[in-house]
């Protein structure tokens, strides 16, 4: 097994000294041959070699071996080492000698030494494991839904052990970079009120206020606005929030953010804090430097050339428009999509042309599954194009393909034809997936801002305005008449921040002036007294003296699984919940007896 090295480790000194032990296991190093030693950990793995043992003893700092025989062990500590099962918890006194050097583990960081066992003492009994701590490389991990039912054993894992040592690695530079610009780290309240913020909230019943509720915040958003009218002028905080969304594979009921909030700012501004602290993580963690500043496009440029306002920028290729080459060629797709309205958009997928039957498929039925009624393609091989519209494809068209669109010979090119909302995502989509397939993804880190979001979408269901970003964005044109009269043409100053087509940050500049936030509300469909019962506190609070404002609000758990490399954020997360929201080893959420409700008020009815 190649042991995970925690970070954090030292290899020297013995500042981790207790009554049980001098140091942790992974920290003995060569240093203390031929010293006394005592140390404490859980059995990793146990060998019997007949009257001989060596146990693999874990502590979170890493393994160190110990080594039992009766020239130094004595008698009913060799017993003892005997008898160990996986995990139980021991503590070991001897000395530590260097291995041969053909016995030496490069793969243990303390491989050179091992220590051998005077006298052992047993300090916990495991019991019979429901799941294997030491997986051997060769075997897959138990299924996750029983490594989260037994989550205390998961953790010890030193891969676990590891990705958290990587997450307080990066929390710490997250702190360390805006303590040194002047941030103050303040605490705003888990129990507050409802307000709308993208998702439904969890509500807290008051007992000593029966039939009222607190909320659970979603985000800090509104108290680190109302420091900024305080004056604080640079606030952030590590903030738990939480969000009753629908069940998502990779989403959590309760999440972790780096928010951040400053006082007469405009977008560089916060992009330059964002960007600093940033590099400072990844230094801290994997000592690799981002390039700065980060590439910044707006959300009309993301979605025209990407077809997402989370572009994968790793990936080079580019969607073009073809609708000017391709329309009135014959091909009645084309001319149907055009005549409606829409446009012939495709994507040159360089040397793709080597792309198989079976992989042509698996693209097409990924663009329907994005919104597509399907994905066209076109390969120019040396004899001759071949796919459903190569027919249509004489010279002249040829010629514009080459020359306009850049298609060479053993390219391939994905076509959709429809509308821009149908298009786009699908060709994110046959982007991310050819990329995949040819191994044109580059390695590294790739971050872009995203700006100018429409302020308004319409919603699907009703067609009314619903917020494009962020209900508290600043329009990019702050004039009210244009606002409510126009409001599907008018930008916000708000910004996403993308890592590796993932969204990492998202932020505005702020709407500061009371009178321009309520004409935003009632865009949305708000009356003037569902305002003032929602926000009144923050409105109210803006008549007097606010400054221009902005921020931004970093989701901790995607960084850090993009740190480990982990695929999911579970991975990051000590207790984490399913995709259904349910907690597995404490069995969360739980009934509540009639006693515990009438408490508060409350009692329940069959839903309909």
């Amino acid at each position: 097994m190649t042991e995970t090295v925690s970070p954090t480790a030292s290899g020297a000194g013995n500042a981790s000294a207790t009554a049980l032990r001098d140091l942790r296991c992974g920290d003995l190093a060569a240093s203390w041959t031929d010293r006394p030693v005592r140390v404490a950990g859980w059995v990793h793995r146990r060998r019997d070699l007949g009257g001989l043992f060596f146990i693999d003893l874990r502590d979170r700092a890493g393994l160190v071996q110990l080594s039992f025989r009766p020239d130094w062990t004595k008698e009913d500590s060799l017993a003892l080492a005997g008898q160990l099962g996986p995990e139980d918890v021991v503590a070991a006194s001897g000395t530590v000698r260097a291995r041969p050097p053909e016995m030496v583990n490069a793969d243990m960081r303390t491989g050179e030494v091992e220590i051998q066992v005077e006298t052992l003492e047993l300090l916990s009994r495991a019991a019979p494991l429901p799941i294997l701590v030491a997986v051997p490389p060769e075997e897959a991990l138990p299924a996750e839904e029983l490594r989260l039912r037994h989550r205390v054993l998961d953790l010890r894992r030193p891969h676990m052990l590891h990705n958290f040592e990587i997450r307080h690695r990066a929390v710490t530079a997250a702190r360390a970079a805006l303590n040194e610009e002047g941030f103050l780290e303040v605490e705003t309240p888990f129990l507050t009120r409802r307000t709308p913020e993208g998702a439904r909230d969890y509500l807290v019943p008051s007992r000593v206020h029966p039939g009222e509720f607190y909320a659970l915040p979603q985000s800090p958003q509104i108290y680190k606005q109302l420091l900024m009218a305080a004056g604080f002028d640079r606030y952030y905080q590590l903030a738990r929030c939480m969000r009753d969304e629908d069940l998502r594979a990779d989403r959590q009921p309760e999440f972790t953010q780096v928010d951040v909030e400053m006082s007469f700012v405009e977008e560089p501004d916060v992009f330059g804090v964002c960007e600093r602290m940033l590099v400072r993580m990844f230094q801290e963690t994997l000592q690799v430097d981002l390039d700065v500043p980060f590439q910044r496009l707006t959300y009309a440029e993301a979605m025209e050339y990407y077809g997402s306002d989370k572009p994968d920028l790793r990936i080079s290729w580019r969607i073009q428009d073809l609708t000017a080459s391709l329309t009135g060629i014959g091909f009645g797709i084309f001319d149907s999509a055009s005549e409606a309205g829409g446009r012939i958009r495709g994507l040159r997928v360089p040397g793709g042309a080597v792309l198989s039957r079976r992989q042509l498929d698996e693209a097409d039925d990924m663009a329907q599954t994005a919104g597509a009624k399907g994905a066209m393609w076109l390969k120019r091989t040396a004899e001759a194009w071949s796919g459903a519209p190569a027919r249509f494809v004489d010279d002249a068209v040829a010629q514009k393909l080459r020359t306009e669109h850049g298609v060479e010979e053993g390219d391939l090119l994905f076509l959709v034809a429809g509308p821009d909302a149908e298009t786009g995502p699908a060709l994110d989509a046959l982007r991310r997936y050819a990329a995949r397939q040819l191994g044109a993804v580059a390695d590294g880190f790739a971050c872009s801002w995203i700006t100018r979001f429409p302020l308004f979408d319409p919603d699907p269901e009703t067609g009314l305005p619903t917020y494009g970003h962020n209900p508290f964005a600043m329009p990019l044109d702050p004039d009210p008449d244009t606002l409510s009269q126009r409001p599907y043409e008018q930008l916000s100053r708000a910004y996403d921040l993308v890592l590796n087509g993932v969204e990492l940050a998202s932020g505005s500049i702020r709407c500061h002036d009371a009178e321009l936030q309520r004409t935003i509300f009632r865009t949305l469909g708000m009356s003037d007294e569902e305002i003032q019962a929602r926000f009144g506190f923050m409105l109210d609070s803006f008549q007097h003296g606010v400054p221009p404002h902005g921020g931004f609000a970093l989701g901790l758990d995607r960084l850090v699984a993009t740190l480990v490399g982990a695929d999911s954020i579970r991975e990051v997360i000590a207790f984490p919940k399913t995709s259904a929201a349910r907690g597995l080893m404490e069995g969360a959420p739980s009934a509540i007896d009639e006693a515990g409700l009438a408490e508060l008020g409350l009692s329940l009815r069959q839903a309909e």
